[in-house]
């Protein structure tokens, strides 16, 4: 085996960028919330983007290497150690046979996702590795790490034990993730207009844009739910269900709104009053309850602008780490 959970943490899954394609069976995507920073996981230690990753909430798990081995920890910083001994987020680390990586304290953020080099060893349904807790599939054996589990790990080619200093637990590898313009301004929040945006009051847009909103306690990964200033429609209307995806800000009857995540349904019939812009979903994902969200409009052109500004930037990286990781091997 190549990992064994000494004590799991809050909500410990593998997942990946999602089960997409399958919304007409009624089948959520699910997936990582922070989708960037699941990439860069795997960009970083030589996988290819849409490896499967651990995703980790606060209090994290104790894990235990039980081979060498190289791993990158992104997203929030719940002060990860080795052994005891701390070590960078967005950087890849080889770390030795039988150390102990851990979480010590919440400085920022809502989740860290930790990437392997060759992957993760897990079950795949409907062409995703994403564990599905609700219908027990995927990840590893449909569930949250426990107690006692061992992952193994997909065959690498590296001899990682090379790379590591004699006295050493651990090995920083000097390349790294400049991760400022992603996530600059965390409470900011890009949007484009729904498709019944138009049907609100004038009153209720002018306060969707100036006005904060509280991410109440009860949300989770299949939605957020705000709590701030009312909410009104110019008239009452009833709506057929339709589609909803990843960002989308339902208004609720109570004149309150949820942001749906990455475990969303597949459609809604509440009123679609906005979209987050993919480029600012890496941002939303690492809010916490009881954190503030401000809404800014957007139009699309510029949302489209962020995001393939985004994806150029993680196709230089992929580039690059692997031109790194081939300098080393050679």
């Amino acid at each position: 085996m190549s990992l064994s959970i000494i004590k799991p943490g809050l909500l410990d899954t593998l997942q990946d960028m999602g089960r997409n394609g399958y919304g007409s069976w009624g089948i959520n995507p699910g997936g990582v919330m922070d989708r960037y920073a699941a990439h860069v996981a795997n960009l970083l230690v030589g996988n290819c983007k849409d490896e499967a990753v651990m995703e980790v909430h606060f209090p994290g798990p104790q894990i235990l290497f039980e081979q060498n081995t190289l791993i990158a920890i992104t997203g929030a910083d719940f002060s990860a150690t080795v052994n005891d001994e701390v070590i960078p987020r967005w950087q890849p680390v080889v770390v030795r046979r039988n150390t102990v990586l851990q979480f010590s304290s919440l400085v920022e953020g809502a989740r860290c996702y930790i990437g392997v080099h060759g992957g993760y060893c897990c079950d795949k349904w409907l062409n995703s590795y994403s564990t599905n807790l609700k219908a027990s599939v995927g990840g590893w054996h449909g569930q949250a790490l426990k107690k006692g589990d061992e992952l193994p790990f997909k065959e690498n080619t590296i001899y990682f034990a090379g790379l590591l200093k004699e006295d050493s637990n651990f090995e920083v590898l000097p390349w790294r993730v400049n991760t400022e313009k992603v996530y600059r301004w965390p409470h900011e929040v890009g949007f484009i207009p729904g498709n019944e945006w138009d049907q609100l009051s004038a009153a209720s847009k002018d306060s969707f844009t100036q006005n904060n909103f509280l991410i109440h306690p009860s949300s989770d990964r299949m939605g957020y739910q705000l709590s701030g200033s009312s909410l009104t429609m110019d008239q009452s209307v009833e709506l057929v269900s339709s589609a909803v995806s990843f960002g989308t800000v339902q208004l609720l009857p109570n004149g309150q709104m949820i942001v749906l995540m990455a475990d969303h349904q597949t459609t809604g019939g509440y009123p679609r009053i906005a979209h987050v812009i993919s480029a600012h979903l890496p941002k939303l994902a690492q809010l916490r309850p009881c954190d503030t969200i401000q809404f800014k409009r957007m139009d699309i052109s510029a949302a489209e602008i962020l995001i393939t500004a985004q994806q150029k930037e993680l196709h230089i990286l992929q580039r690059a780490c692997m031109d790194h990781l081939n300098e080393l091997v050679c």
